[in-house]
């Protein structure tokens, strides 16, 4: 299968306390501002070209301390140069007038680094406590799809004007509007989600998923894409353990699962599980994620990224082949992995990209190859 363009790698950035794993494993990471300008330029070294910024405000998951996403992500956009940085961020604690400003201001000050993933969200007791008006799902979806209606319309227009549910703006005229507007992000996995990505968002973000799963998310989406005369990018999110042996991988990704915080897994579980399940058709984040999985970000551990170097590097082609474009990172020790990965493992998938270009026929080996066919096999009509 030809690849139009290389995949692209990004990471997650360490802005909240407790690392990357609710587990009481040794994590070498810190949300500490000067680690974090650290990764930053070392990730963009090593060959990553976004980082992904998380939106907390109240502890919750592991994390007692929080960095708000969009200062922070400003601060890493000003100390490099080509990285791209996506900050998250909540419509209903912004009103997207506002937002829109400090984009248009940010994209001038950066080269036009900034990226926005629009995160419709979950936490209910963050959004009640602070005050904010929390809206059932499908609602959420609904505010979200306005808020970059109206970024995107000031962004882009002089006299613009917007009458919907949840934002107003009339007769807006921003100076200066950007001379390229931020990428929008998005996650979701209910019809609610997909919908929306698929009438305005420029990339869609997936949890942890196996090949099939994420065939089947690329499909769906596009789908939705399509109905409206557009195409939509996909990110899938992972957690990457690389080692020498797949066997010494592997003994640190049970450790971590045999080490996790049980009270504070469990309490996320409940929280996350009773938002995707107030779903219509139940198919929300994390409505089916089991204990193991959700001991990482966003089922991290279900895309299956544990090995050494060149079995990570062909799990990541593969994943590639069935239509996902970025792969978001989540990472134990999270410089010297960022690191590791970067030089290990980034330019192997670029010379299997470039072999795959040249017209070879890839043996990625018999578990991936048949995952890869059948995951892109026509849909029956």
């Amino acid at each position: 299968m030809p690849l139009h363009e290389p995949l692209k790698f990004a990471y997650w950035v360490p802005n909240v306390s407790g690392g990357l794993v609710v587990s009481t494993i040794e994590q070498r990471t810190s949300h500490d501002p000067a680690y974090n300008v650290e990764v930053a330029r070392a990730a963009e070294r090593v060959g990553f070209e976004y980082a992904l910024t998380q939106v907390r405000y109240l502890a919750s998951y592991g994390a007692d301390a929080q960095h708000e996403s969009t200062s922070f992500s400003l601060a890493l956009l000003l100390a490099t140069e080509r990285l791209k940085v996506i900050a998250a961020v909540h419509p209903f604690f912004w009103h997207p007038g506002v937002l829109a400003k400090f984009a248009a201001t940010t994209q001038e000050l950066t080269q036009n680094r900034l990226a926005l993933n629009i995160v419709s969200g979950w936490f209910k007791n963050e959004a009640t406590q602070l005050g904010v008006t929390w809206h059932e799902h499908d609602d959420r979806y609904q505010q979200s799809e306005e808020f970059i209606e109206l970024l995107r319309g000031v962004w882009s227009q002089d006299g613009y004007s917007q009458s919907g549910d949840f934002f107003n703006a009339t007769d807006i005229t921003f100076r200066p509007q950007p001379t390229a507007a931020p990428e929008l992000f998005q996650g979701g996995n209910s019809t609610a989600a997909q919908a929306m990505a698929g009438r305005v968002s420029d990339w869609y973000f997936m949890n942890g998923k196996s090949l099939a799963d994420a065939a089947q998310g690329v499909r769906e989406v596009s789908a939705q894409a399509a109905q409206h005369g557009r195409t939509v990018r996909f990110g899938l999110n992972g957690f990457a353990l690389v080692r020498e042996t797949r066997e010494e991988a592997e003994a640190v990704l049970e450790e971590i699962i045999a080490k996790a915080d049980r009270t504070k897994v469990e309490g996320f579980g409940a929280a996350v599980q009773e938002a995707g399940n107030a779903t219509g058709d139940g198919k929300g984040m994390w409505a089916d994620s089991e204990f193991r999985d959700l001991v990482q970000y966003n089922d991290g551990f279900r895309t299956g990224l544990v090995g050494t170097p060149e079995e990570v590097a062909r799990r990541v082609l593969a994943y590639r082949l069935v239509g996902v474009d970025l792969l978001l990172l989540g990472f134990l020790h999270v410089k010297e992995e960022v690191e590791a990965f970067g030089e290990l493992v980034i330019p192997r998938v670029r010379e299997l990209e470039a072999r795959l270009a040249a017209g070879e026929d890839l043996q990625l080996g018999a578990e991936l190859d048949e995952a890869v066919v059948a995951a892109t096999q026509p849909v029956p009509a």
